[in-house]
């Protein structure tokens, strides 16, 4: 009864301000809660976090939960469909797992996913927040393939689609984009390598310019890798990569504040990614926050995570997710501000060309050594004293972290060469061995044919004995033969002396 009063009576905003920077903390919730779900699409408008579909056992989910950060209480939303679409409902028309939603206006927009009534064409649907009416949208052009677990990134009036997986489990690594001013679609054509056909990946933008794509998975493999779509460019890239390693996942959320991107969970179908990253978008260099521990809710794959403004403050919320369990808790985390810096790897074009212009005039003039005093018409050289002081500083920045990857790259080059040197001594040992193993083998194998020939030696042997011993059973019967024929004849020679004496005993005698 204590913990249901004090959850009522707590202060939001007072509540988030006592909160530890860069940690996850679990937010005190009274009353039911919506079912545990992953896959499903979250955003947060006018202090409500709404959740929008989902699965669950294999179950696509329909309902919408609003959570209201004032009231800490979760309620459900309830639609409608006017005028009726045919024979939809709201049911049938979010029933969606693997989908993307983005505020515009008044609106959630609902971007593709999957779904038992999945199209051709990727739908495009609508929840009014203040009608809390639902329908398709009607789009134009050429509309990207249906699919799922793709993302969707938010540039001035446009959405970059990129990436996912189509109702035939196809992988997808094309880029459509979509104006919400006319509701178009068009394909992005890009040149050089784009990222591998992927799902379940994220994505980011960075100056209105720049999509970062991270992470995700094919149907056998996890990614770690970071690729860049220069959208004035239209090429991709995938830059070199500094700060903390970063294992392969998928199923992760991520949202970017400033120029910081930070990015939850995710997993690998055997465990869940603990750690909470920060991508410094500028600089392009990883570092861990904050690690949870391994069964934890946020260790999850297919969580959404949103930022929401209390208390003056950006904060992270997290929501469900699946690691084994599947999950409906609500997570915070508090941002520790950061210094925004102007943007070292993605600079202006204006500011590099001033840049440009700077270095080589000073080439010019040191190269042909040019006196200006002699020049009728002085160079009258332009520069805004403010843009070259940042540029020169900017140098020195440069400088410096080029000097410190300089020293990085030398020790590794080290470190692989004592590496080099110890695999190169443990291959010389290994050869060795291999070969008084050989020669050992050699040996057993002429023995072996010696032992082998006389074995056969043995075997002859082994015949000719049978032999003996079946002429010497054969002379054992003749002897036994023999043996019973003397007796038979001795016996008939006592015989006939017995008669012969019994015979002349009897005869008469004479005178």
């Amino acid at each position: 009864m204590g913990t249901e009063e004090t959850r009522k009576d707590m202060d939001i905003d007072s509540w988030c301000l006592d909160l530890a920077y860069d940690e996850w903390v679990p937010l005190p919730v009274s009353g039911q809660r919506p079912s545990a779900r992953y896959k499903h699409a979250a955003a947060v408008v006018d202090k409500k976090l709404y959740i929008i579909g989902g699965s669950r056992n294999g179950r696509y989910l329909s309902d919408v939960q609003a959570f209201d950060f004032k009231s800490l209480t979760w309620s459900s939303v309830r639609l409608r469909m006017e005028p009726q679409i045919g024979n939809w409902s709201p049911e049938t028309l979010l029933s969606t797992s693997g989908h993307t939603t983005i505020t515009w206006g008044n609106k959630l927009l609902l971007i593709g996913g999957h779904s038992k009534h999945d199209s051709d064409g990727m739908p495009v649907r609508f929840i009014d927040l203040e009608s809390h009416q639902c329908g398709f949208v009607e789009t134009s052009g050429k509309a990207p393939e249906a699919r799922g677990g793709h993302s969707v990134s938010l540039v001035g009036s446009k959405l970059i689609v990129f990436g996912g997986e189509d109702r035939k489990r196809r992988l997808l690594n094309d880029v459509h984009i979509l104006d919400l001013e006319t509701m178009s679609w068009e394909l992005f054509e890009a040149t050089k390598t784009p990222p591998a056909p992927r799902f379940d990946h994220t994505a980011a933008v960075h100056g209105d310019r720049y999509l970062i794509v991270f992470g995700g998975c094919s149907h056998s493999i996890f990614f770690s890798d970071l690729h860049v779509l220069d959208l004035q460019a239209k090429e991709w890239s995938q830059p070199e990569i500094r700060g903390d390693m970063i294992t392969p996942r998928a199923g992760h959320a991520g949202v970017p504040i400033g120029e910081s991107w930070y990015v939850v969970g995710g997993g690998d179908n055997k465990s869940g990614c603990s750690e909470t990253l920060m991508l410094n978008m500028p600089k392009l260099v990883w570092s861990t926050l904050t690690t949870v521990k391994e069964r934890d809710p946020l260790a999850s794959e297919g969580l959404s995570v949103c930022s929401a403004l209390i208390a003056g403050e950006i904060h992270l919320v997290a929501f469900g997710g699946y690691n084994g369990k599947y999950q409906n808790e609500i997570f915070f985390m508090r941002p520790k501000p950061r210094n925004s810096s102007r943007p070292k790897i993605f600079q202006s074009p204006a500011a590099a060309a001033a840049a440009a212009s700077v270095t080589a005039a000073y080439a010019l003039a040191k190269s042909e050594k040019l006196d200006f005093s002699e020049i009728e018409e002085p160079i009258k050289l332009v520069v805004n004293k403010k843009d070259v002081t940042v540029e020169l500083d900017a140098v020195r920045e440069d400088k410096k972290v080029m000097e410190l990857s300089l020293t990085e790259a030398r020790q590794e080059n080290s470190s692989l060469r004592e590496k080099i040197e110890e695999v190169n001594n443990t291959h010389a040992e290994l050869s060795k061995e291999l070969l008084s193993v050989q020669g050992q083998l050699t040996s057993e194998r002429s023995r072996c044919f010696k032992l082998e020939a006389q074995i056969a030696e043995l075997q002859k042997v082994l015949e000719s004995f049978h032999s003996i011993e079946s002429e010497v059973e054969v002379l054992r019967k003749q002897k036994s033969a023999l043996e019973q024929d003397m007796e038979h004849a001795a016996a008939t020679t006592r015989q006939g002396s017995g008669s012969l004496l019994s015979w002349l005993s009897g005869a008469p005698q004479s005178s």
